[in-house]
């Protein structure tokens, strides 16, 4: 594989700086998850090797990310009497994911509105900084989600660990303040974790630390899933499929646009499914392209996926031999670490400029958000789709119906042929034009019938334009079947001028053409003024 090789001194570099940004996120994310911080490593080395070896991103770099963590967090808390099963979610996750990129689902993915991913990724970071205030001030983390964090708030002032908070407020002023001209040389994460465990060890030791962590290969885990415990497993399975889905190919956009390169979404979501399926066999994290990690390895040279497999086999290394320095890292450490990511995870960009965003918009995104931090996230997720299409069916309306006219005088009707003006004019306003431009579907199929029933009444025959009209779905075909038919039971005839070919096989196809004359339907206006004409006059 010659093009595996062509870059190694960039892919060296990139792979190594990647693995020194990652350990403090594993270490971090692992001890967030409440799983501990060896399956925070275990993951960052299972999917940062399969996804980089199988996906379909050459520069990206995966590992538990700060959504997947808190997914993690809900499931380990749900089902924490019986750890075997969270793992088999990560497992089914993982398989669902692979089923995404067989079934070539990748595409779709990218489909979920915008104010949607925004709306929970902002919430995922709400959540992340409200879970790491206890271990911010050197109080154990409590099982659950952010309410159950809320709740043990109220008694704060007489709990607090002026170690832990110490070290903890200086991490997080590192990672906030680090100079940018070192962070080439010594990640702010990395720093963090150095400086504050080593101002903990020496002037700090009131603070908290991880404590024991098994060093060596880890053991195969082999959960089993059966029927019983399939529907309780499905849902939160589907859940870490569909966000690291999302979250692997944000990041792989991002690593487009700076290689100037093309992923392959389908094959990246199988390469981060086998990734996790083999994270979830070893008791590891789920993970995802991880944006940091990847713009990092970029930067500093890595191009192939030889980069991000070099990073996992560098932590894979570090896990074999520094069980011992890691145990005495803080939870305070962590915590100042992990309160800055959630920070950067919350769409600031977007919320700063969300006055001037349109309002249909922003309600998805702070409904979507609030119902990540307060409900769950397959809520939240939901009911965020559900009402971007609703407001993405509104603005399809006000768009749609633009393009409808009803003129009954040929004076207020724009670009028209002098001959169809002059026929028109012949009808002396008794006949009504109704021209549809465009696109017609669901989204207008009933402002359509109510607004052209009304601009229709009394007059002695409708006249339905359909020269510029590309497309009608069946929503709007069935809401012209209804304007036919009572135009029909009030004796009013109707003539069909212009038909395309999809707009005829549509209608067709729903009998909606069945009860008009054949020689009511014609080819051009023009045609349909003088139909119209004749049937007046033979009825005068």
């Amino acid at each position: 594989m010659p093009s595996l090789f062509n870059n190694i001194k960039g892919d060296i570099f990139g792979g190594v700086t990647a693995a020194v940004v990652a350990l403090p996120l594993a270490l971090a994310f692992g001890v967030a998850s409440g799983v501990g911080a060896i399956a925070g490593l275990y993951g960052a080395i299972a999917v940062g090797f399969f996804a980089a070896v199988f996906g379909g991103t050459k520069s990206q770099v995966s590992g538990p990310t700060g959504p997947m963590t808190v997914v993690m967090g809900a499931i380990v808390a749900e089902h924490a009497g019986n750890l075997g099963e969270a793992f088999a979610i990560v497992i089914l996750g993982g398989f669902l994911q692979i089923v995404f990129g067989v079934l070539r689902i990748g595409r779709f993915v990218s489909y979920t509105p915008y104010s949607v991913v925004s709306g929970f990724m902002s919430g995922i970071g709400v959540i992340i900084i409200i879970i790491q205030t206890l271990p911010f001030i050197g109080m154990p983390a409590v099982p659950g989600g952010p309410l159950d964090v809320i709740n043990v708030w109220a008694g704060l002032s007489l709990q607090v660990n002026m170690d832990a908070l110490m070290v903890a407020g200086l991490c997080l002023a590192i990672v906030i303040f680090w100079p940018s001209r070192l962070h080439a040389i010594l990640p702010p994460h990395l720093a963090a974790l150095v400086i504050g465990s080593a101002m903990a060890f020496f002037f700090l030791p009131g603070a908290p630390v991880i404590g024991d962590i098994p060093t060596g290969l880890p053991d195969l885990l082999l959960p089993f899933i059966s029927l019983g415990n399939l529907p309780t497993i499905v849902g939160p399975a589907f859940v870490l499929a569909l966000l690291g889905s999302i979250d692997s190919l944000l990041t792989s956009l991002v690593a487009d646009s700076i290689t100037r390169t093309r992923h392959k979404s389908d094959r990246e979501l199988i390469g981060q499914g086998i990734g996790n399926m083999v994270s979830g066999l070893i008791g590891g994290l789920p993970g995802a392209g991880a944006t940091m990690r990847t713009v990092v390895n970029v930067r500093a040279g890595g191009r192939t996926p030889l980069s991000g497999a070099l990073h996992a086999v560098i932590l894979l290394a570090l896990v074999l031999g520094l069980g011992p320095l890691a145990e005495q890292v803080p939870h305070a450490v962590l915590a100042g670490i992990l309160i800055k990511v959630g920070w950067d995870i919350i769409d600031w960009g977007y919320i700063k400029h969300c006055w001037r965003a349109p309002r249909d918009s922003v309600l998805v995104m702070f409904v979507t958000l609030g119902l990540t931090v307060f409900v769950d996230l397959i809520t939240a997720v939901a009911v965020g789709l559900i009402l971007a299409g609703f407001a993405t069916a509104r603005w399809m309306e006000r768009e749609e119906m633009k393009g409808v006219t009803a003129i009954a005088i040929p004076d207020k009707a724009d670009n028209l042929e002098s001959e169809v003006r002059a026929a028109w004019e012949k009808l002396h306003g008794r006949v009504v034009v109704v021209t549809l431009r465009g696109r017609f579907s669901y989204a207008s199929a009933r402002e359509l019938n109510r607004w052209v029933g009304q601009a229709s009444m009394g007059y002695e025959a409708i006249i339905y334009d359909f020269t510029e009209a590309a497309h009608m779905d069946t929503s709007a075909a069935l809401a012209m079947e209804e304007l036919l038919t009572i135009a029909a039971n009030d004796g009013i005839p109707c003539f069909i001028a212009g038909l395309s070919e999809s707009a005829q096989t549509t209608l067709k196809s729903l009998g909606v053409l069945d009860g008009i004359p054949s020689g009511h339907l014609t080819a051009t206006l023009l045609d349909s003024i003088q139909v119209a004409k004749s049937h007046l006059a033979d009825r005068l």
